[in-house]
């Protein structure tokens, strides 16, 4: 029997995007795990805030989002992590990372054991592995998950926090790969692999980490998924944006939503683009619940 409800967890940063006109909890793991639940999952955050003013309100945030709590971690020693953001006039947006936050500091929990023997996928990038500490403890969750759990590998490359190390072990860790059309290239040559085309790039990858699917974001111009057996590619929805902070993380969430039920590679494109529309056509990374295009959805599932 096929499982309607899935245990989905983004693991790394959590922190405050600290806009011109104010603040909003952010992080791509809430991000993402928000979506999950908004698309009927039981999405988990799994990080770290400070035990300070932010620490609280953070958790107040997650509660009102409808998200639980149990496994954001309290750090007394250093602050709850903040981003300073600006968006351009096309809604791009440019992030400054504060330094030496709590989310770097992630402790191997026995809880953290336990959530990782029950997700069913787990979301996670190259930020929040900038410090040895949550280095470790998140190769230790990934490595406590079950076998046949999807761990996805959001590249999400940052400033300066990522290094060919990071990269190359993320993906020898992984079994999925999402990055954008902009990160490829930087990709391919952090890796050490070559190649003349964003298609052989992809299948490359694919090939020399031994992953079930590898996902390339093209920004307005869709995406394209391509697994052992197949390529899709999706041109995109095209909506008023207000801006993008989230939409990649809204994609993913759509993309494994579709993932774990089995579904065609083309309704996963269809329903990850639509997701990711859904949250740039919106002021922030979290709009409500009841303006999500679930009705919408395609929910096939593969025979």
């Amino acid at each position: 029997m096929k499982k309607d409800h899935f245990i989905v967890v983004g693991l790394g940063e959590l922190l405050w995007d600290i806009f011109p006109s104010g603040k909003q909890l952010g992080g791509a793991p809430a991000n993402f795990a928000y979506v999950t639940s908004v698309l009927g999952d039981r999405g988990l955050v799994a990080s770290r805030v400070g035990r300070d003013e932010l620490g609280n309100e953070t958790q107040d945030k997650l509660q009102a989002l409808g998200l639980e709590c149990t496994n954001v971690q309290k750090d007394s020693d250093h602050p709850t992590g903040t981003v300073q953001v600006c968006v351009d006039s096309a809604g791009q947006p440019r992030f400054q990372i504060t330094e030496s936050t709590a989310w770097d500091f992630l402790q191997w929990t026995e809880e953290y054991r336990q959530l990782a023997f029950e997700t069913d996928a787990v979301c996670f990038g190259s930020l929040a592995q900038r410090s040895p500490q949550s280095r470790e403890t998140i190769r230790q969750f990934l490595a406590a998950t079950p076998a046949n759990a999807a761990r996805v590998f959001d590249v999400n490359l940052r400033q300066s926090f990522f290094s060919a190390d990071i990269v190359r072990q993320s993906m020898h860790i992984a079994n999925m790969v999402k990055l954008n059309h902009e990160e490829l290239p930087r990709v391919m040559g952090l890796v050490g692999l070559a190649s003349t085309d964003m298609h052989s790039a992809m299948h490359g990858i694919m090939r020399h980490f031994d992953l079930q699917l590898i996902c390339v974001t093209r920004g307005e111009n869709g995406s394209v998924l391509r697994t052992a057996e197949a390529v899709d590619e999706h041109p995109g929805l095209q909506v008023p944006v207000k801006d993008t902070v989230g939409a990649g993380d809204a994609f993913t969430a759509g993309l494994l939503h579709c993932f774990l039920r089995g579904t065609s590679l083309k309704t996963m494109n269809a329903v990850a683009n639509q997701m990711g529309a859904w949250v740039a056509g919106h002021q922030g990374a979290t709009p409500p619940r009841a303006s999500a295009p679930l009705t919408n959805l395609v929910t096939d599932r593969a025979s």
